[in-house]
């Protein structure tokens, strides 16, 4: 009886290839903050990244196209009075930009067509209402001018941006540091990890708790959570032992985890990214050098390592490009853009794919060799 071995997956031989030198962008002074953010974010049109700036706080916008060395007269978003924690793309505009800062402040900027000229100090809208920094931003993934923000006072505040005023202030419900704060994808939940080691999923039109999970992870290190297919949530965490976990858990029974992994012994918070697309999620380690892949299925163990790109410089930040700026054509499913001490290299993610002409090749051979073995089949009937 045959028995399959390997399991069958369009993913299992994706792999990463950081792009060549000249496509980098070099001499940036990514900032120093001990902030578990992503540091960056990027669009179709440009890559934005926080860099370190005396007297206050600010980030760089570039335009896609502006590789090889920045200038350092390079003009910047320079704002707020304090370091900037969290930065990201609004997804309807790509012109639009927020930011979120040790200043308790959260801003709206637009970014001119073709990258900015000058220092961008006036924001398009200031949104004043967390008492502590403010370390997490997220668009709405479908509603326009919606954005969550969630401070180190412990609140989720979801904004109409359009106006510059708070709609649902959830203030009541997390008892410590929120983690990760992110929506689902058609933005009708809302997921947090907070340090009282709870993960909770909220009804954002309410500020309600839906369902809760006490200790996802063991361990007392940060928790990370995303949503993935079907409504299922992955967390990243820690064990006991300070082990790093992946896990995956069906909200309706919070129970049991579907799968728990253990993979290695680092320090490092794991950032996860979820493509729902191909189902594949991505997890970036701060520190490491290192972006693991998995396929989430719905058999077990639902969670499938596919494999894992290596370099030799670790990490400060992952920027992630959404699908609609992906080059397809060229098999690609995934471009991510890691931060070094003083550059950004992207690194794309790609399935392997034999080529149409090379295809062409084989089955003309294939067709030819066919013809000749029908041939001799035919010149020895004819002999008998």
């Amino acid at each position: 009886m045959s028995r399959k071995v390997v399991r069958s997956s369009k993913f299992r031989h994706v792999f990463g290839q950081a792009v060549k030198a000249d496509q980098c962008y070099d001499d940036i002074r990514i900032s120093q903050m001990t902030w578990d953010s992503n540091f960056c974010s990027v669009n179709p049109k440009f890559v934005a990244m926080i860099v370190d700036a005396s007297g206050g706080g600010a980030f760089i916008v570039l335009p896609l196209s502006k590789t090889g060395r920045i200038d350092m007269s390079q003009p910047t978003v320079c704002g707020h009075t304090g370091p900037v924690l969290d930065i990201e793309f609004c997804p309807h505009n790509d012109n639009i930009i927020a930011s979120g800062s040790e200043d308790c402040s959260v801003m709206i900027w637009e970014i001119p067509e073709g990258g900015l000229t000058q220092p961008l100090k006036e924001p398009v809208v200031k949104l004043d209402g967390h008492s502590k920094r403010v370390g997490i931003l997220s668009w709405h993934p479908t509603a326009h001018n919606v954005l969550m923000s969630a401070g180190c006072d412990n609140v989720v505040i979801l904004w109409n941006v359009a106006r510059g005023e708070a709609v649902v202030k959830v203030d009541s419900v997390h008892t410590d540091l929120i983690y990760s704060a992110c929506w689902n994808t058609d933005g009708s939940r809302i997921l947090t990890s907070c340090k009282d080691k709870k993960l909770r999923v909220l009804d954002p039109r309410k500020g309600t708790v839906i369902a809760e999970k006490d200790k996802p992870h063991e361990g007392s290190r940060p928790v990370r959570a995303v949503f993935v297919s079907e409504g299922k949530i992955l967390t990243t965490g820690f064990s006991r032992m300070s082990e790093r976990q992946v896990a995956l858990w069906d909200p309706d029974s919070f129970n049991e985890p579907l799968t728990l992994q253990e993979l290695d012994t680092s320090s490092g918070v794991l950032l996860p990214f979820f493509d729902p697309d191909t189902s594949v999620v991505y997890l970036c380690g701060k520190g490491d050098s290192s972006i693991r892949y998995f396929e989430v299925t719905d058999e077990a163990p639902y969670v499938h390592y596919l494999s894992m790109y290596s370099s030799k410089e670790s990490q400060k930040g992952m920027g992630y490009m959404p699908k609609r700026g992906l080059e397809v054509n060229k098999c690609e499913i995934a471009r991510f853009y890691k931060l070094h001490e003083r550059k950004c290299e992207p690194i794309v993610m790609t399935v392997p794919r034999k080529d149409v002409q090379a295809l062409q090749n084989e089955v003309k051979e294939l067709r030819e060799i066919v013809e000749e073995l029908s041939k001799r089949v035919s010149e020895l009937e004819s002999k008998n």
